[in-house]
């Protein structure tokens, strides 16, 4: 895992960048929390996303650099 690696478990104002770049992309995350938790909805929400969009680089429903370039390029700077 590359440092800037999320998973299940983790938390914190990353887990909520990342909620909140998901919210964006149309039925990935649809009403999903941004309560900064990377709970089973979130990993599930990541999987959609990796499946959606062809991304292999990382594990299933794991928030890694392929994963983070991917889905910052289609999202861009988040407020805040």
């Amino acid at each position: 895992d590359g440092a800037g690696t999320l998973r299940e478990g983790a938390s914190g104002p990353e887990v909520v960048d990342l909620e909140q770049r998901l919210l964006r992309i149309p039925d990935v995350y649809r009403d999903g929390s941004t309560g900064g938790t990377y709970d089973a909805a979130l990993t599930a929400a990541v999987e959609r996303f990796q499946i959606w969009y062809g991304i292999s680089g990382d594990e299933r429903g794991v928030y890694g650099d392929d994963t983070r370039r991917a889905l910052e390029s289609r999202t861009g700077p988040v407020d805040g």
